[in-house]
């Protein structure tokens, strides 16, 4: 883990970092350090009385990423899709696991939140295929027991986009109020559009 000053926008206008459409763009490693973390950015704790609960000190205003094991495969079967593989640091590249607004970027609550209930099966979009990946090397690093995973097909819309706001798509709420079946949503062809204002 490390600390990154690159913002969203820095990592997508990237010279050169692949955008797989929806997921998130590959991390150019512009602020991941060549060696081990360097002292200065390790975490420090804060106070010395050892019978407290521990806090620490990070570098305020950055965002903390998981240094990705570069050439690390990482394979599971999905339940739904059939086997997986991806390469860390080609497929999926360091990733953030804490926000510098100091709450805990999804990758990282996800996992957690999964162990700490005791979830067994996740059941997503394929769309989340790569998150998936991230997930299972958080998974191995704190040492919690890895799920099985479901990526279901997603909803297109006509032009092949996923149902999604940003696209302006139409909510399901607002197709059952129209009068849509689910049948009709999964049945529904190229003649068909789910989008907003048509």
């Amino acid at each position: 883990m490390y600390p990154c000053t690159c913002s969203r926008k820095d990592v997508a206008l990237a010279a050169g970092a692949p955008n797989d459409g929806d997921d998130e763009p590959i991390y150019s490693g512009r602020c991941r350090p060549s060696g081990s973390v360097p002292g200065s950015a390790r975490l420090r704790r804060r106070g010395t009385d050892e019978a407290s609960v521990a806090t620490w000190t990070v570098p305020a205003g950055v965002n903390w990423r998981f240094r990705v094991p570069d050439g690390e495969e990482i394979c599971f079967d999905d339940l739904h899709l059939g086997p997986q593989r991806m390469v860390a640091g080609r497929d999926v590249g360091d990733f953030i696991v804490w926000r510098r607004d100091d709450v805990p970027a999804y990758q990282l609550a996800v996992v957690v939140d999964d162990a700490a209930m005791g979830i067994t099966e996740v059941v997503r979009g394929a769309d989340l295929l790569k998150s998936t990946a991230r997930q299972i090397l958080l998974y191995r690093v704190l040492g919690f027991p890895i799920p099985d995973f479901y990526h279901c097909d997603i909803v297109r819309d006509d032009a092949g986009l996923r149902l999604a706001k940003r696209h302006d798509s139409l909510s399901i709420r607002k197709l059952r109020e129209m009068g849509w079946s689910p049948e009709r949503v999964r049945e529904a062809d190229s003649s068909q559009t789910l989008r907003c204002g048509r």
